[in-house]
């Protein structure tokens, strides 16, 4: 066997096991896996107290200690999101690793080729002792090619993971510093609430009553100006009804009741809440559940739905005019703004939306669920997933 022959075998060799002695590692999966399974198990408890709290007397003492309870699932939260962010940031070095593994098996086998690509197979087979000793050694050049095809794949794919979880970093990054923001408003809530009742009860009785006063007048002003949109782009004032008793999946409806005010009440955190933070049976409880149905990352700490477009391009979300199928349409207008979940874009420039909360729709007050049938133009811009 001639010196360029035996190069081949060596490097179809080390092509094999380059691909199979660098299997990605699991990176500590225990280490990693066992502290988020903790830690979420903290933010569970968190969240139950706060509801423990939501449903005790109305007193100052209970909504400091409520606030000081939702301070605590947001750094639980913060320190969830960094664990996960190790985890993946180890992921990349095992993958990147990988991926030089494997691009080096592939020179390997690409110098090796070229080499033998000299040979014609007459020498090829003037060189062996006989015809069996030709066959096999053109079926090695043909298994070393077939070996090319399957690891220039193989660096593809690790190449996509690789970018995939290039992307998860930024989300996760993205969401991180919106519940630090978030901390830091919950933060400023508490120190302005002792501030403007100086430790009186009375003092606080009179403010809880002038905020929910406040809060119904705001939720009265954004419905005009969701109607004002609709009627702006072309719409009817009234929604046209579609019925769906499933009421686009959304799961955290029972329980839940909002006042004539627009405050959310029960829940399955019995603090008026989702399992994100929203209140439940508002517009924006409902889209983050539809996010997250779709892609499985469940947005947080996004704020009021005039706040979603700047949170989602945080998170690594693309934002822009034009609808589309299965993306979020926003009112900007207002002091929340209004969410919708665009289930389609029709063929004569109308979509249809599913929501929660617009007034008197799918029921009667605030927190229903309804569909419409309006034009494209109502929305300021959309959130795409």
């Amino acid at each position: 066997m001639n010196k360029k022959y035996t190069r081949i075998t060596i490097a179809l060799a080390f092509g094999v096991l380059s691909l199979t002695q660098y299997p990605t590692p699991k990176v500590s999966a225990d280490k990693y896996d066992n502290q988020i399974q903790a830690l979420q198990q903290e933010i569970d408890q968190y969240q139950a107290e706060a509801g423990r709290l939501k449903d005790q007397a109305r007193t100052l003492e209970r909504e400091v200690a409520q606030l000081d309870s939702e301070r605590q699932i947001i750094e639980g939260q913060i320190n969830l999101s960094q664990l996960k962010y190790d985890k993946l940031q180890s992921e990349i070095e095992a993958t990147k690793q990988k991926l030089a593994n494997t691009r080096e098996a592939l020179g390997n086998i690409i110098a090796d080729i070229y080499v033998d690509s000299d040979i014609s197979s007459i020498e090829m087979l003037a060189s062996s002792k006989n015809v069996s000793d030709f066959v096999d050694r053109s079926s090695y050049q043909s298994a070393v090619t077939d070996e090319l095809r399957k690891t220039s794949e193989t660096i593809k794919t690790l190449k996509k993971d690789l970018e995939e979880q290039q992307e998860d970093v930024k989300r996760i990054l993205g969401e991180q510093q919106l519940a630090k923001n978030e901390l830091v408003k919950k933060t400023h809530e508490r120190q302005n609430l002792l501030d403007q009742t100086q430790g009186q009860e009375g003092a606080y009785n009179n403010l809880v009553s002038d905020r929910e006063k406040k809060q119904g007048e705001l939720h009265r002003q954004q419905q005009a100006e969701i109607e004002a949109a609709i009627r702006r782009a072309g719409g009817g004032i009234g929604p046209v009804l579609i019925g769906d008793p499933s009421k686009g999946d959304y799961p955290w409806e029972a329980g839940c009741w909002l006042d004539a005010n627009a405050w959310s009440y029960g829940g399955v955190n019995g603090n008026g809440t989702d399992p994100l933070g929203y209140g439940c049976r508002q517009c924006v409880s409902y889209t983050a559940f539809k996010v997250g149905q779709r892609t499985g990352n469940y947005p947080r700490y996004w704020g009021n739905a005039n706040m979603w477009p700047s949170s989602a391009r945080a998170a690594g979300y693309q934002t822009g005019t034009t609808p589309r199928a299965n993306s979020v349409g926003v009112i900007m207008a207002g002091q929340y703004g209004h969410t919708v979940w665009i289930d389609s874009v029709n063929s004569d420039g109308t979509l249809t939306i599913s929501q929660y909360n617009y007034y008197n729709a799918g029921g009667s007050g605030w927190g229903n669920y309804s569909k419409m049938r309006v034009s494209a133009s109502t929305y300021s811009v959309f959130i795409y997933f």
